[in-house]
């Protein structure tokens, strides 16, 4: 069958320097946040997901595991489970051991490291079921076909759609559907809207994980693409924007200065940013337009006591 193929080194570079070099350009600056995960974003990120602070994890987890049943029943038997930017396998494994008689297991990772190290712990706790890993970008789909026996069901968690844009969310939902082929279901993992400073302090935590996560980004353009970024000029923040309901994370400069990409320079005036990463957040009519967005229909919700994450069944 048809899959993704593992992005060559030479073009990833290509496309990360396009999409710095674009970025850079615009006006506010902007780029995508699927550039943070290299093998150190990858290995901070999970670092994040252990914080206090970062309360998306543990409460999507709980929810796997207390809701697990609930989920098995709705989701059927022998289904293929597809898991977009697995980044550890850690839920892979909790969703899996709730199922009836699950017929195997795709995850999709654009850090090659962490796509074999989920598919190798995937493989070591569950030895009889076919299991594979696939280093590529699941923001480019381009309506190939998953590997596995149909029918699958998709699983997209830690409401890594809250990344994404209104448009570029229901776009990407809409390739998951065509990309899962007939029959498919997608399990998606959402973040609620709630207190703020709950919010802020998940993504701008005391140790200081998150900052060193944002920063990750420059150091990976000045070691790949050769720009000359200083560190030291940059601070990471993260706000809430009530407007949009959404946590955003930026890379504010320090100071007025010119820093160079490729040949080319790029201005940053003092208190100017670059805007790294958006954190949409959902209430229960959000996921709905979501959902019909994608083309899918919402089956199911788990949600935790707190109203503070969803877990949603997603049908066609």
């Amino acid at each position: 069958m048809n899959q993704l193929t593992p992005m060559k080194p030479d073009l990833e570079r290509a496309l990360f320097a396009e999409d710095m070099i674009r970025g850079l350009l615009a006006s506010p600056k902007a780029t995508p946040p699927k550039w943070f995960y290299d093998s150190a974003g990858s290995a901070l990120f999970g670092q994040i997901t252990q914080l206090p602070e970062y309360y998306p994890t543990r409460t999507e987890m709980a929810l796997l595991a207390n809701r697990g049943k609930d989920i098995s029943e709705a989701v059927g038997p022998r289904r293929t489970v597809v898991e977009y930017g697995s980044g550890s396998a850690a839920k892979a494994v909790a969703l899996l051991s709730a199922l009836q008689q699950p017929a195997g297991y795709l995850c999709v990772e654009i850090d090659p490291g962490a796509a074999r190290a989920t598919a190798a712990e995937v493989a070591l706790v569950f030895p009889n079921l076919p299991v594979r890993g696939v280093a590529g970008d699941f923001t480019a789909l381009q309506g190939e076909v998953a590997a596995g026996a149909r029918p699958r069901l998709g699983f997209f968690p830690g409401s890594t759609i809250g990344n994404f844009d209104p448009v570029q969310a229901g776009g990407l939902l809409h390739a998951m559907r065509k990309h899962l082929g007939e029959g498919a279901q997608l399990l998606l993992g959402a973040d609620r809207i709630k207190d703020p400073g709950l919010l802020e302090a998940a993504y701008d935590d005391a140790a200081g994980v998150t900052a060193r996560f944002n920063l990750n980004l420059l150091v990976r353009a000045n070691r790949e693409l050769g720009a000359d970024f200083d560190l030291t000029g940059f601070r990471h923040r993260a706000i809430w924007n009530p407007d949009q309901a959404r946590v955003e994370m930026h890379l504010v400069s320090m100071r007025s200065q010119t820093v160079h990409l490729a040949g080319q320079p790029f201005g940053f005036e003092a208190g100017e940013s670059l805007h790294t990463e958006s954190s949409y957040k959902f209430d229960l009519p959000r996921l709905d337009s979501l959902a019909k967005a994608g083309g899918w229909r919402i089956e199911a919700t788990w949600t935790d006591d707190r109203e503070a994450f969803s877990v949603c069944l997603l049908t066609v």
